[in-house]
């Protein structure tokens, strides 16, 4: 099938160099003329026979708000845009409904995978109406990793996104839990290899996780991580996640202990930090502050 996608930055670059692999048509623009096909959202749209599908890979928020207006002027009444930014299942709602008043259909789709997904595939939630959903689906099949897992249609508008905040969540507070024990074992004087303890639990214990696989390839780069600084950033998900829980009351102290704990982060030179800001640089490529 052919695919408009718009936004060729670390992931959007990949997945489209994915989804050609898997035999589909990708015309892609992106601000940046060396990595565009097309030079503008007018040309994209043109480019593609009806009725089009165009995925929206930019930034959550006012990027991805101008981009789907300018979309709804641009396409034609049965066309479908999916947004498979970060963007929060409250904007996914609106937007569906200001292009459906124009016959456009809406998909919204969480993706995770990092610089990793294009060899490995993307895990992928999706949220939208099953025949939007279907029109859509040779792309998800090429993005999703190999096996009968990794993608999932979870809800209406809004669902795909909303799990996706939810996925990140949970990986803040794993990710805070793998910090937390690395920053004890530095400290006291018994342990001499904290490395090698790492790379220990990747075979045969219940905390093995990609997570664990990324934070030995951390600090095979860095023993001690003593090139990065303790600081680390939140998307912004964390907070909405913690956001939803308390409006539907429920308790989330992990993940909430683990977002104020990137809070802290931002007032000293946290060790734990340095753990957190290794993993987010590992998988998904995101900067780091070196000291």
């Amino acid at each position: 099938m052919e695919l408009g996608l718009v936004g060729l930055g670390k992931m959007g670059g990949n997945m489209r160099e994915r989804i050609r692999r898997a035999g589909h048509t990708v015309i892609g623009y992106d601000r940046n003329p060396d990595l565009a096909d097309v030079h503008s959202l007018r040309e994209l749209v043109d480019s593609l026979q009806a009725p089009r599908v165009v995925w929206v890979m930019v930034p959550a928020g006012a990027a991805t708000q101008s981009t789907v207006d300018e979309l709804g002027e641009l396409l034609s009444p049965g066309d479908i845009v999916v947004d498979g930014g970060n963007s929060r299942w409250t904007d996914d709602e609106k937007h569906a409904e200001e292009l459906k008043a124009k016959g456009i259909g809406f998909v919204d789709c969480g993706v995770s995978g990092g610089v990793w997904g294009l060899e490995n595939g993307y895990a992928l939630m999706y949220g939208g109406d099953e025949k939007h959903v279907a029109t859509v689906q040779p792309v998800f099949d090429a993005l999703k990793p190999e096996g009968d897992f990794g993608a999932v249609h979870a809800g209406k508008v809004g669902a795909g996104h909303f799990a996706k905040m939810v996925h990140n969540g949970i990986e803040y507070a794993m990710m805070q839990a793998y910090a937390e024990g690395w920053e004890l074992l530095e400290k006291v004087d018994s342990v001499t290899d904290v490395r090698e303890v790492f790379r220990s639990w990747q075979e045969g214990t219940v905390i093995r996780s990609w997570l664990l696989d990324l934070a030995v390839n951390a600090l095979d780069e860095d023993e001690h991580l003593e090139q990065l600084r303790g600081f680390a950033q939140d998307s912004g998900e964390g907070r909405w996640t913690v956001e939803a829980a308390i409006d539907n009351a429920v308790p989330l102290p992990a993940i909430t202990a683990s977002l104020f704990a990137r809070f802290a982060s931002r007032q000293d030179d946290s060790p734990q930090m340095k753990m957190i800001a290794a993993l987010r640089n590992q998988f998904g490529g995101h900067a780091v502050e070196k000291k």
